[in-house]
């Protein structure tokens, strides 16, 4: 069964989770403080690195774990340029209907379009317990992430509920990108209010 252990890392507080079981694991967001996230993964072999969106402050730590790992390198396609403009690094994209696999266990790519073109969220779906959803920055507790337009606000809300409120129970454990985590059951009286207010 996979383990997961979350840390903050960073001047924003971003959340690095780190999934592991048999000594392999995936890593969620190598966002900063490189050595941190090393202790973390520790005698982990390290297999995959999965970003959840292109913005700077999710990938600071990126080179550094690629590097000394060696591991697959993971992000939504329509990020995929704008982290390898940033790191360098190649990259490979992923979108609705693929999965990411650690310790035999597969884990749902679901692209959710608005914190930027390409923010994806990943779907565990253990047998014995609960869902869970690693959102990076499109789901938080008591919204959605942050938008630039209008356009981008309908877009990401359109695909938060369609492709997570109207898919997983309300036990599903939200993990973010910032923050404690929450349950789509404790979101979902509020989805109203948030398209209401825009935000």
């Amino acid at each position: 069964m996979l383990q997961v252990t979350k840390q903050s890392v960073g001047p924003m507080d971003n959340n690095a989770y780190l999934l592991s079981d048999g000594g392999v694991g995936l890593l969620i967001d190598a966002a900063n403080e490189p050595n941190t996230l090393l202790s973390l993964v520790g005698d982990t072999t390290l297999q995959t690195i999965v970003t959840t969106h292109r913005h700077p402050d999710h990938i600071q730590a990126l080179t550094e774990l690629a590097g000394a790992s060696g591991a697959r390198l993971v992000a939504g396609s329509p990020d995929v340029a704008a982290i390898t403009a940033s790191t360098g690094l190649s990259i490979e994209g992923v979108w609705d209907g693929d999965t990411v696999e650690i310790a035999g266990v597969s884990l749902d790519v679901i692209g959710l379009v608005g914190h930027t073109p390409g923010s994806i969220a990943l779907a565990l779906r253990p047998e014995d317990g609960p869902a869970e959803l690693f959102t990076g920055d499109s789901l938080f507790p008591g919204g959605i992430g942050r938008t630039t337009s209008p356009e981008d606000f309908t877009s990401l809300i359109n695909d938060v509920q369609a492709k997570l409120f109207d898919v997983f129970a309300d036990d599903t454990v939200v993990r973010p990108g910032h923050g404690d985590d929450t349950t789509l059951g404790a979101e979902r009286p509020h989805l109203a209010e948030w398209r209401q207010r825009g935000w």
